[in-house]
């Protein structure tokens, strides 16, 4: 629900976000009442609704804002380069840190693509990643710094290498950050490499 707001309305509105994020990622979306969440930020259901019309409107929100966010943050790690070998990886790179900074966010979005109410809007927010991830590597196919493939196919696979690795690496393994970030930039940016000695 878009409303003009006072800086104290858009205070309260973030605490209602953050509370709520934090509710959805420890007791999952179906356990969590729009009373859990105001009881635990101590007023009354009014106070929800006079920014949001459902718990479903909320959560979709939370989703946006999240992904906003992200593109925010490889917009800044990119900004800083023409050169699409410095920009590929620096997104790439932010990702990753973004993920490790927003853990609960990043299980909102892994819940959201397994549910059938929030499924669609999850893969249209993937989508703008692609998009972009889609636009960098045309450029760095037109720099001739990529060989020419389908842009859309590795967007894909890069985010699917990304996502993959980033669960593993700092979830499974509890890997720093950096360590994480490089070995995913180096698959992505060399592959598996060319075999020592192809079967015969």
């Amino acid at each position: 629900m878009d409303r003009p707001l006072t800086p104290r309305g858009a205070q309260r509105r973030e605490q209602l976000l953050e509370v709520a994020t934090a509710r959805f990622a420890e007791r999952g979306y179906q356990a969590t009442s729009i009373a859990d969440i105001v009881d635990s930020m101590g007023v009354g259901k009014g106070v929800f609704y006079w920014y949001f019309q459902s718990k479903e409107e909320l959560f979709g929100y939370i989703l946006s804002g999240g992904m906003a966010d992200l593109r925010r943050c490889q917009l800044a790690a990119v900004s800083h380069s023409d050169d699409p070998l410095v920009r590929i990886p620096a997104a790439i790179r932010a990702a990753v840190r973004w993920a490790a900074d927003h853990e609960q966010l990043t299980a909102l979005f892994e819940f959201a693509h397994r549910d059938a109410t929030f499924g669609p809007l999850a893969s249209r927010l993937r989508d703008l990643l692609i998009d972009d991830a889609v636009a960098e590597l045309n450029a760095a196919m037109d720099a001739g710094a990529v060989r020419r493939a389908d842009a859309d196919a590795l967007a894909r696979a890069i985010l699917g290498v990304t996502d993959a690795l980033t669960n593993h690496g700092l979830r499974h393994d509890r890997r720093p950050v950096d360590d994480v970030c490089e070995d995913i930039v180096a698959f992505c940016l060399e592959g598996l490499g060319s075999p020592a000695r192809r079967p015969a």
